[in-house]
């Protein structure tokens, strides 16, 4: 039997967010075909951990080179013998970048001994929500050469690549994130969202998002506080923004609708008991909760952010704000409120589209052939 791969995947957090969760369904996908070492650049955040199943051999890396730091040529000596040894590196966004400047400084001689190495860039955090920074764009486009492919999810994210970071097209490998849609047909657990009590004529609007400031959910709750009509307001994800939250809804009269149960997993379980979508980001790029409302059959009702309005159906694109404001994102949600056969007729296109365009199947098939490819090694993780 062929030798397992051997992969180290420096992330620049491990808690269960959406490249972790793509970067484990991964994992999981390719089985005893390969081992995994993993480093988190905040060594307690190994949320993600809980979803790698029982049959993938991996480990936590120990006492790690630093990820974050200042550049030093000592530090990037440190990742790139850590990088030796290993088929193949992966790298996860800004926060990881450093592990591709070291092969950029470190990899260019003969024999250097370093793996191929692919980088993933899924978006932005608070930081960078507002616009891209100058100093970042630029030392991306230092580090990045040393890449076998930077690896993204989005249309936008692709044009940054390419316009912004100038990076060769040849170079640049678009692969929007699935989900496996079948399991969003069943039926849904009723109980599976503690604290959601359905009322009678109540419409339940839902989203998926940790509660962090990018995520802007004070906004959602505004724009649900000027709703008319009956609803209740479900918030599934934890975070350190939980009282900005609740308070948004007090001060908008409205919290006696508003559900936050905490972090929830396996999104099938419990999004079909959403009848609409909400998404109020302001940076996404192509949020695995919109598939995921998708799937369950919802409209989707948000903000324009990322690739959201190219994802949904084209019944779906008068539901997309024309830009961002709690007031429009109201205007984006009456509608569907009041509507329950135009919420089926969207929810319907949705999920043909998903099941069409970005179920996981076609995206662990496209990064196998991607990370195959960068090792030299057809066939390699089954």
């Amino acid at each position: 039997m062929t030798a397992p791969v051997r992969i180290l995947h420096l992330h620049s957090s491990f808690s269960l967010g959406g490249k972790e969760a793509r970067a484990v369904r991964l994992m999981n996908a390719f089985g005893d075909r390969a081992r995994h070492v993993i480093v988190s650049g905040v060594p307690d955040a190994l949320g993600a951990r809980d979803a790698i199943g029982g049959d993938v051999s991996y480990e936590i890396a120990q006492n790690p080179p630093a990820l974050k730091g200042k550049p030093s040529v000592a530090r990037f000596e440190a990742l790139a013998r850590f990088m030796r040894g290993f088929d193949l590196v992966l790298t996860y966004n800004w926060g990881a970048i450093d592990g591709v400047m070291a092969r950029r400084v470190f990899g260019a001689r003969a024999g250097s001994g370093l793996p191929p190495l692919i980088h993933h860039e899924d978006g932005f955090n608070e930081d960078e929500a507002g616009g891209l920074k100058r100093e970042r764009n630029l030392y991306r486009r230092i580090a990045l050469p040393a890449a076998h492919a930077l690896a993204l999810p989005s249309e936008t994210l692709e044009a940054i690549a390419l316009n912004v970071w100038k990076q060769p097209p040849a170079r640049v490998r678009r692969i929007p994130n699935g989900i496996d849609t079948a399991l969003y047909a069943a039926r849904p657990d009723p109980k599976a969202i503690p604290g959601l009590v359905r009322r009678e004529g109540e419409v339940v609007i839902g989203t998926i998002a940790g509660l962090r400031a990018v995520k802007d959910l004070p906004l959602l709750v505004r724009a649900c506080g000027g709703l008319a009509g009956k609803f209740r307001l479900v918030i599934v994800g934890e975070g350190p923004e939980r009282d900005t939250i609740a308070q948004a809804a007090a001060a908008m009269g409205i919290a006696d609708r508003l559900v936050m149960p905490g972090f929830l997993d396996r999104a099938y379980r419990y999004a079909g008991l959403f009848d609409i979508m909400a998404l109020s980001s302001a940076s996404e790029q192509l949020p695995i909760a919109v598939a995921e409302g998708m799937a369950a059959g919802l409209p989707i009702a948000a903000v324009p952010v990322g690739d959201v309005a190219r994802m949904v159906a084209p019944e779906n694109v008068p539901f997309i704000a024309p830009f961002r404001s709690e007031i429009k994102l109201r205007d984006a949600l009456q509608p569907l409120m009041r509507d329950a056969a135009l919420r089926r007729q969207v929810g319907a296109a949705n999920r043909a589209r998903v099941v069409a365009e970005f179920d996981s199947a076609t995206m662990i098939a496209r990064y196998k052939s991607l990370y195959e490819d960068a090792m030299g090694r057809p066939g390699a993780l089954g």
